[in-house]
């Protein structure tokens, strides 16, 4: 749990509150002098809080979000410059220019996502025969033998009777869940579970209940007195009772404790659904994910679901289980039945990319890309601790965030990394609290430890300035900087 400072949350308060107080005193005067564009008898469409954060807090920092690159997002990349028009808050112009950046903001965790000397071959040959869409769902001419393939290799890779693929990991969640759960159900959720959880679980009609944050404890006394009080009102029996978990929570690095959550779901007869997007190919020794790493055997756990954009560097996502279930699924999951199936040069390099892991080209490459990625890893975890930052997560983890807390802190963060040559993503509300905004890594098995030692450079020297360092006192770290703008000379030459 983070352990927020006092003088950081009181600070960050003030902040917002001021923001909010001058946000409402400019939409008052602003209401007073010039009409609503909202035609009479009609209510605003957008006028929740969700949009006054928007107008006020969200458009002084949205440079440091969704900057477009113009290249493909390998260790190094291509960021298209940007500046505000005018005096205005809201736009962004591109400028032309483009600056070379080392990419810690990109989920290519395996490097699959750039130029590869086996699966990009392969994904244009599918191209070429099969087009560039199905331009249909699976139901009708939307499947084809890469389709087929490929599901059968995902089920063989997790010793599962059967596997579906979709065509959009956030879709996967959002749309199984629902086909899963309903009315007189029971979905026992984590507190930080992923927004397509979230949105899949409020879809479904299903009663949800939250527990605290990877804590079996809690979820053990919330599935006992579920079932001890049954369903509202009637206080009859669950139909079926489903907890939902994360491998790798995306916001904190952590892990899932597995083998404990298994044991309470196998003691109180409920399902469970596991959500590898960010640990699918990237934990265990050979890439299988959460079960491998914690040794839980891949039967105790019902639904199997992952995504195919983070280690496959590719898009969509899959559920694997059982063939009762998948086969249940086909009928019912709105994301298999009615939308457009991915794309077959997608697909494609998803099956090239499991190959290469599986070992099945010929090549150690993809037991070397593991060993990479979890080397990186704990290095650069490592080295940031030593810098004095408050580090979330477990060890292993390629996802790996910082407190930063102040949303102001946050932007400059971003922005002086940019100017350093370093694209880094951050993270404020509502993907996480109001004061426990972040910078979150994302390490590569593509990056060298020269890369890495650059970022941690760059990181030494803007952490300084933003005193982000919460662990020890920083004014003498920057001595020790070697020249930033050498390395990046020699790095770019």
């Amino acid at each position: 749990m983070v352990q927020v400072p006092y003088f950081t949350a009181l600070t960050t308060y003030f902040a917002y509150a001021l923001l909010f107080a001058i946000g409402h005193i400019r939409d008052f005067f602003s209401c007073l002098l010039w009409k609503e564009k909202v035609a009479d008898g009609y209510a605003p469409l957008t006028g929740d809080f969700g949009d006054f954060y928007i107008r006020w807090v969200y458009h002084r920092i949205h440079d440091c979000f969704n900057r477009p690159i113009c290249s493909s997002p390998g260790a190094w990349i291509d960021v298209v410059g940007r500046e505000r028009l005018g005096t205005s808050n809201w736009i962004l112009k591109n400028t032309g220019g483009v600056r070379r950046c080392l990419n810690l903001g990109s989920y290519n965790y395996l490097g699959f996502a750039a130029q590869d000397e086996y699966c990009t071959v392969k994904a244009i040959e599918t191209l070429e025969r099969f087009g560039a869409s199905t331009c249909s769902g699976c139901f009708d001419a939307g499947k084809t033998t890469v389709h087929e393939e490929l599901e059968n290799l995902v089920a063989e890779y997790l010793g599962k009777e059967d596997a579906i693929v979709y065509g959009m990991g956030f879709a996967t969640n959002s749309s199984t869940l629902p086909a899963l759960v309903g009315k007189g159900c029971l979905v026992i959720s984590d507190s930080l579970n992923h927004s397509s959880i979230v949105v899949g679980v409020r879809g479904s009609g299903a009663r949800v209940k939250v527990f605290k944050h990877n804590n079996p404890e809690h979820l053990e006394k919330v599935i006992r007195e579920s079932i001890a009080e049954g369903q509202p009102r009637t206080h009859r029996p669950w139909k079926k009772i489903l907890i939902v978990i994360e491998g790798v929570y995306s916001m904190e690095g952590e892990i899932a404790r597995l083998p404990e959550i298994v044991a309470i779901k196998n003691a109180y007869k409920a399902y469970l659904y596991l959500d590898e997007a960010h640990s699918i190919g990237a934990m265990g020794q050979t890439g299988r994910g959460i079960c491998e790493y914690t040794g839980v055997p891949f039967a105790d756990v019902d639904i199997l679901m992952g995504t195919f954009t983070k280690s496959f560097g590719s898009c969509g996502g899959y559920i694997a289980g059982s063939k009762d279930l998948i086969t249940h699924l086909r009928h019912t999951s709105p994301c298999h039945t009615y939308a457009t199936s991915m794309s077959p040069a997608a697909v494609q390099q998803v099956t090239s990319s499991l190959k290469v892991i599986m070992g099945r080209d010929g090549s150690r490459r993809g037991a070397e890309k593991l060993r990479n990625l979890r080397e990186n890893s704990n290095w650069f975890r490592q080295e940031l601790l030593k810098l004095g930052c408050q580090v979330l997560g477990d060890e292993d983890s390629p996802v790996i965030p910082i407190m930063v807390y102040n949303p102001g802190r946050m932007a400059e963060f971003s922005r002086e990394c940019l100017k350093r040559h370093v694209a880094i993503v951050v993270v404020g509300f509502p993907a996480c609290s109001l004061i426990l905004e972040r910078a979150r890594f994302c390490i590569s098995a593509s990056h060298t430890r020269k890369d890495l030692e650059y970022a941690i450079d760059v990181i030494r020297e803007v952490g300084t300035i933003m005193r982000i360092f919460w662990g020890k006192p920083t004014p003498d770290l920057l001595a020790d900087v070697p020249s930033l703008a050498a390395k990046l000379a020699a790095k770019t030459q």
